[in-house]
């Protein structure tokens, strides 16, 4: 592991781990951090993601699987021992499938709870102790599903309500603590495995996009990231709603015909 560490939250280069990086938002972020000066912990399940990542951007990096709780915690252990962190990235997480409530598989919904719920809570637990004593960033990468809902969405709805909910929570429990909470929900981001990982085919997951002139991509939302983490210190963007302009809602999309 790297052993430079900031010697505070107002001192560059911080020090981030972003969960999910070994594609889409979470590897634009880390490439995004990297080239503002960050060190950066990438941490996803695809170790050979994460060493191609590394070997282009420097960047740490530690495979995990972020559902299991010894996973969570050996990350965990070897990122301190390089040094505090002073951002934590909650990234990691994902769709699976369009069921209705009525047909709903239950399983794809438990899954999607672990992937997006349990996996912010368990690596927030993990580095908050930290944050408490010397200040740091907890940022949720939520959705703007987090904000609404549509027909077939309701598993990955609830799930990113539910994670929303720990943000709003934790912001309130932690008043007066020098620690930032914050939310960033996107809309329809086209990325590399987001829509394929939930529809299970290129062609279903090209009909998402279908029309749309430009929809956000993962550095699009990686500014935002960014951005949010370096304001100053007594500044938190406790939301930002990141969509592209032919979106106006969850459902209503300007499509090309």
């Amino acid at each position: 592991m790297d052993t430079t560490a900031a010697s505070g939250p107002q001192t560059l280069p911080r020090r981030a781990v972003v969960t999910g990086a070994s594609t889409g938002i979470g590897e634009a972020t880390v490439r995004l951090l990297r080239a503002h000066g960050w060190h950066v912990v990438a941490v996803a399940r695809r170790a050979e993601r994460l060493i191609a990542l590394a070997k282009e951007t420097g960047c740490e990096w530690f495979a995990a699987d972020l559902t299991v709780q010894d996973e969570v915690d050996a990350m965990a252990r070897e990122v301190l021992a390089g040094g505090h962190v002073d951002a934590l990235v909650n990234n990691a997480g994902g769709a699976l499938g369009v069921d209705r409530v009525a047909d709903a598989e239950v399983a794809l919904w438990q899954q999607m709870y672990e992937r997006n719920v349990m996996t912010a809570l368990r690596t927030t637990r993990a580095f908050l102790p930290g944050m408490r004593e010397r200040g740091g960033d907890v940022l949720f990468l939520t959705s703007t599903a987090a904000h609404d809902t549509y027909p077939g969405g309701a598993g990955y709805v609830a799930a990113k309500h539910a994670e929303r909910i720990i943000g709003n929570t934790l912001r309130q429990e932690l008043v007066g603590e020098p620690v930032r909470i914050v939310e960033i929900a996107p809309g329809m981001v086209r990325t590399e495995e987001f829509s394929l990982n939930r529809l299970g085919s290129p062609e279903a997951a090209d009909k998402v996009y279908e029309g749309v002139a430009e929809p956000l991509v993962a550095e699009d939302v990686a500014e935002a990231i960014v951005w949010a983490l370096e304001r100053p210190q007594h500044v938190n963007i406790d939301l930002m709603v990141v969509r592209p302009v032919a979106q106006a809602t969850n459902t209503l999309v300007h499509r090309k015909v």
